[in-house]
């Protein structure tokens, strides 16, 4: 069966197709520092880990987590083995963090593979904690907002086999029962992977919940459920776990697939096979402006109660029986099911007539992604074709540059239009069936970032899109375009592509500004346009111009490398190893 393809809808009211340029603005950015008691636990790369995907997952891990429910309020671990947190009131004011919570033992002092200490916020009153061990702790938080001096409390601890770091966690309420659901990270040798680096990454989703009670008084006890293992061959970009845990999100520039469930492989029953000659293609079809036909191979003594034939606007499904379907997925392009018909001719095939909805286009294939089918052009579709491609076999590289654009050269490229080799896709996952539901070809839209917007929501996550850089929020509950186009930053995949050092990027709760971070000392902040208070003119067009979008740099006052970034609607969080960087962004 062909994979459910879909497309990422972008929002035209979104884009501003009249925007010019940022302009530096010479303000400066108010900055305050909190110097650390301790240096933060980080964790560098041992010899062993030399591969593009350790860089990826722990060399360039975000060490600072914010907290999505309680405005102004970031966390990190230092090497003392404390989950500290720093929450923002008034910025001439600020404090020492506060410890939340302390691990038993030092990590560092573990034998074996360590990894860096994550910590994620599952919701307003619990976290989920690694110690880069192996070991998850499940914390109650109480309400972090309330007071920001209450201990957290372990209610559950246990180690889960390789070192890991956490992902993404959700929690919510199904008959009195209290679930957790935690997606896991791991990059781990692969003996079988003889070609490529040796190693192949793999995501967790492991279910814990308080279902096994003691007694009616007594409190019950919280467990792992369920574990559920997918492998792929690349480091995802994006992962997180559907609200209810009713699925699974993951963008990744190589698929993944579940392979394990609680420890034992996954089986594929294969589908009984339909006895049809040997002979390939199974199918031909043809197509004018108007209508597309197939003309699809039957076994022998096929009637017609036998087929079992669906159509709808956009997808199509034709059988034989309970044998698996010949055809099955969605069409290349809307059609009219009421004007389309199917009939059986000479008891050997099935022909299918299929009206476009809309007339011109010509279909490059049937069934998205289904390869079995021959293409037969009629005389002249082909002498047209000829025609279109002639120029490709002229004996000049472009005979007439007069009349047409000179030949794009790809040597004058810049190094922000090229983009990754690989086709990352972006891919929904049922949580009972574990098979993929819904699949988006990202093609050149290059993933940025990922960020909290609501936090009773998935991450949202940015892509460029062209110069653009488009903001998309899943919505898993809508039944068509589960990814919604929520925001747009002008220009900034094209400006992000021409900073080299760019480590982290990421943007304000309200799309009010987006920021860039690099490796050491510098951040841009680009604003949305804002009304000017003067009048101004460009030149150029000799037009009045009504709005400005600023660009600012802050410059921090250390040498130590960033090892992570954060942003509220109001602050900038850069953290250090030894220093915390508070910039007011907004009043």
């Amino acid at each position: 069966m062909a994979l459910p393809n879909c497309s990422l809808k972008v929002n035209r009211e979104l884009l501003d197709p009249s925007f010019e340029s940022y302009r530096l603005s010479l303000d400066s950015i108010p900055t305050y520092n909190v110097e650390l008691d301790a240096a933060v636990a980080e964790v560098k790369l041992k010899d062993s880990q030399y591969t593009l995907d350790h860089v990826r997952a722990f060399g360039m891990y975000n060490y600072l987590h914010i907290d999505p429910w309680y405005e102004d309020s970031v966390y990190f671990v230092d090497s003392k083995g404390r989950v500290l947190n720093l929450t923002v009131t008034l910025d001439t004011a600020l404090g020492k963090p506060c410890e939340m919570f302390r691990f038993e033992s030092d990590p560092s002092s573990c034998e074996g593979e360590q990894l860096c200490a994550s910590l994620s916020l599952t919701s307003a009153t619990w976290a989920t904690l690694s110690d880069g061990t192996g070991k998850l702790t499940l914390l109650r938080t109480s309400k972090r907002g309330e007071s920001s001096h209450n201990k957290w409390e372990p209610v559950f601890s246990e180690r889960l086999g390789e070192p890991f770091i956490i992902v993404h966690s959700l929690d919510h309420m199904l008959s009195h029962v209290h679930t957790i659901e935690v997606l896991l990270l791991r990059v781990q040798k692969d003996p079988s992977d003889t070609k490529g680096s040796g190693f192949s990454v793999s995501l967790e989703w492991i279910t814990v919940d308080n279902s096994a009670g003691q007694g009616e008084n007594e409190e019950r006890k919280y467990g792992v459920r369920k574990r559920r293992m997918m492998k792929g061959k690349c480091v995802p970009h994006y992962a997180a776990v559907e609200p209810q845990g009713k699925g699974i999100i993951v963008a990744s520039e190589k698929p993944f697939t579940f392979t394990e469930v609680d420890g034992l492989p996954l089986e594929e029953p294969p589908a009984e096979e339909m006895e049809v000659e040997n002979s390939d293609p199974i199918y031909f079809w043809q197509q004018t402006e108007e209508d597309v036909s197939v003309c699809v191979r039957l076994p022998e003594g096929t009637t017609k109660d036998d087929i079992r034939f669906k159509l709808t606007v956009d997808c199509l499904r034709v059988g034989v029986g309970d044998h698996a379907p010949l055809l099955d997925g969605q069409l290349f392009a809307p059609v009219d099911p009421e004007a389309s018909t199917w009939t059986i001719k000479d008891d050997k095939s099935l022909e299918v007539s299929l009206q476009k909805r809309s007339e011109g286009p010509l279909w490059s294939e049937v069934v998205l992604g289904d390869r079995r089918g021959e293409y037969l052009m009629t005389d002249e579709q082909k002498s047209q074709l000829q025609q279109r491609l002639s120029y490709l076999t002229a004996e000049d590289l472009n005979p007439n540059p007069e009349k047409d654009k000179p030949p794009c050269n790809a040597q004058e490229l810049e190094d922000c239009d090229m983009f990754p080799e690989d086709s990352s896709t972006l891919m929904r996952f049922d949580g009972a069936t574990l098979k993929p539901t819904n699949v988006v070809s990202l093609g050149s839209n290059q993933f940025l970032f990922s960020v909290y917007i609501d936090p009773t929501e998935m991450p949202a996550f940015c892509l460029r899109h062209d110069v653009d850089a488009l903001l998309w929020q899943p919505r898993p509950n809508q039944d068509n375009d589960i990814w919604e186009h929520i925001s747009t930053f002008n220009a900034l995949g094209y400006v992000q592509a021409s900073k080299r050092d760019k480590k982290f990027a990421t943007c304000a709760p309200n799309f009010s500004y987006s920021a860039l971070c690099e490796c050491l000392r510098r951040v841009f902040i680009y604003r949305q346009p804002t009304p000017v208070d003067t009048v101004l003119f460009n030149r150029k067009q000799g037009r009045q111009v009504g709005q400005v979008a600023k660009q600012q740099v802050a410059n921090l006052d250390t040498n130590d490398p960033v090892l992570g970034f954060r942003a509220t609607n109001e602050r900038l969080f850069v953290l250090t190893a030894n220093n915390l960087f508070v910039l007011k962004v907004n009043n």
